[in-house]
């Protein structure tokens, strides 16, 4: 037999099954899988949470309605919120008080970051008040918010800014500074600057990936304004829990808090949106 003949063809590798697949390491499960097994995630919790408080005599629950109401009860506090609580205005107090007081963290601490992961003798000049500003006690800020900028919404709004722009200086920093070398290697070869390379080669490759890490410390900025609006606060969601929490209305801080998931979905899902018009060309955010 000639060793150079061509050999015959060859059998078409088998298919692996769908388990298969479904267990390899950083594989991606098809859209339907991903719906499916979400929706599955939340079925279970409210099958444990129904099963736990079910019973119509509260002394036969496995848990308490005092400690934990039942999916029915929660529901049914919903339009008490609505007609008594001052619901919509407390999820417009703390939205608006979210958008400004991280806005302003984006808008201070994103360029900055960037210029800190493009120019690294800046980066070692601020890394130290960086580390410091992200180890802080959240609790911490509280008072001393409140000695600086008073109890009013500016207390709030500064709050927030200086607990979450370590995180997103930090976060900008890290997506230029993860960008390889061959790149800035390859505009100089071109004879770019320095500024052409920040703005044509650093720039478009890290905001994808600052755009994600903002979605992310979006839901960090919503937990923080809950503990600001613990004090001196007349209408936001972290009022109305505390208020509840006095009223021993347990039915009320569930429902509240699926709210503050609900909204925090929706936003991330519109965040998603913009993102992929945004940035085309990087479909794998």
């Amino acid at each position: 037999m000639n060793d150079g003949a061509a050999e015959g063809p060859t059998a078409p590798l088998p298919k692996e099954s769908f388990t298969k697949r479904l267990f390899r390491l950083r594989e991606e499960p098809p859209y339907w899988a991903r719906i499916l097994l979400g929706v599955s995630s939340v079925g279970l919790v409210l099958l444990v949470w129904g099963v736990l408080t079910a019973g119509e005599i509260p002394e036969y629950r496995t848990i308490g309605p005092l400690t934990l109401p039942s999916p029915g009860e929660t529901i049914s506090s919903l339009p008490g919120l609505f007609s008594e609580r001052g619901l919509i205005a407390s999820i417009s107090a703390s939205l608006t008080r979210v958008f400004l007081g991280f806005g302003l963290a984006c808008l201070l601490g994103i360029p900055f970051g960037m210029l800190a992961g493009a120019w690294r003798p800046f980066n070692a000049f601020v890394t130290p008040l960086v580390i410091f500003g992200r180890n802080i006690p959240i609790a911490a800020l509280i008072p001393l918010t409140l000695v600086w900028f008073g109890i009013d919404e500016t207390q709030k709004i500064m709050f927030l800014f200086i607990a979450t722009v370590p995180f997103v200086f930090s976060s900008a920093a890290s997506a230029v500074g993860a960008i390889h070398q061959r790149y800035v290697e390859t505009a100089q070869t071109l004879g770019a600057s320095s500024w052409q390379i920040f703005r044509k080669v650093l720039a478009p490759l890290a905001l994808p990936q600052i755009f994600t890490d903002n979605r992310q410390l979006f839901g960090l900025a919503f937990g923080y304004i809950m503990l600001a609006e613990l004090v001196n606060a007349k209408r936001g969601l972290g009022f109305l829990i505390q208020m509840s929490q006095k009223r021993s209305q347990p039915e009320d801080i569930l429902m509240i808090l699926v709210i503050i998931g609900l909204m925090a979905w929706l936003i991330d899902k519109t965040l998603a949106w913009f993102q992929r018009g945004l940035f085309p060309y990087r479909r794998d955010l």
